[in-house]
């Protein structure tokens, strides 16, 4: 697709144009005082499978999916959370994307070949695990079968429906008290299944940037635990 984000239409030029005022929306956390591992998550965004196949600037926010998966309980590094696919760079990684799409492809089976890959996000730091993370974000443009390769690592794959974490009713703020320190964010749910942390954080300031957010009450707090 050629032509500026101003001039193209659809759900993927939005995501375009939030990618290129990254630096203004993207969550800022405070450095760890450690050493952090550089690693990679891949934000992938995809048409449902129950909409027909159609060209980039027809397709809109409520047409799309976004694909998460549930970490292993056993995982040292939040476990039990829903997350994006992604993780730690390795040495045969060229750079942050290829960390982020080698990831996906090991965790969900998805195929890179099917993935766009739109922008790499500003680095965020997380504390808790000593990670500088980049965040990915892509469109699935030729969406491929997923499921969890690994149950060590990955319990279960699935695809939200974008409608579905927009919606004012799935919308809460997540409340998290822990060693006399108390944690207040974003978060959804999604059919009982919790959302929240780093990656409902990162999806609460995309759909805000791309004008996908509805209204909803951030008074509404529910407890969450680790």
């Amino acid at each position: 697709m050629t032509g500026s984000a101003d001039e193209m239409r659809g759900a993927r030029a939005e995501l375009l144009a939030a990618a290129a005022r990254a630096d203004e929306w993207t969550p800022r956390l405070p450095m760890p005082v450690d050493d952090v591992w550089p690693a990679s998550v891949l934000i992938l965004f995809g048409r449902l499978d129950s909409i027909p196949a159609r060209a980039d600037d027809e397709t809109v926010s409520a047409d799309l999916d976004v694909l998460l998966q549930r970490r292993s309980a056993t995982l040292s590094s939040h476990p039990g959370q829903v997350s994006f696919p992604g993780g730690g760079y390795e040495e045969q990684d060229a750079d942050a994307v290829a960390t982020a799409l080698r990831e996906a492809q090991e965790e969900t089976g998805l195929d890179p070949q099917g993935v766009e890959v739109l922008a790499s996000l500003p680095e965020i730091p997380l504390a808790v695990s000593s990670f500088l993370v980049t965040p990915v974000l892509a469109w699935w443009r030729e969406p491929s079968r997923v499921a969890a390769v690994d149950h060590a690592e990955t319990v279960e794959v699935f695809r939200v429906p974008v409608a579905q974490l927009v919606d004012p009713a799935h919308r809460f703020t997540a409340v998290l008290r822990r060693d006399g320190h108390t944690y207040r964010g974003p978060a959804f749910d999604v059919d009982g299944t919790i959302v929240w942390g780093f990656t409902a954080g990162i999806l609460d300031a995309l759909f805000e940037a791309t004008g996908w957010a509805q209204p909803w009450d951030r008074a509404v707090e529910r407890p969450v635990s680790v």
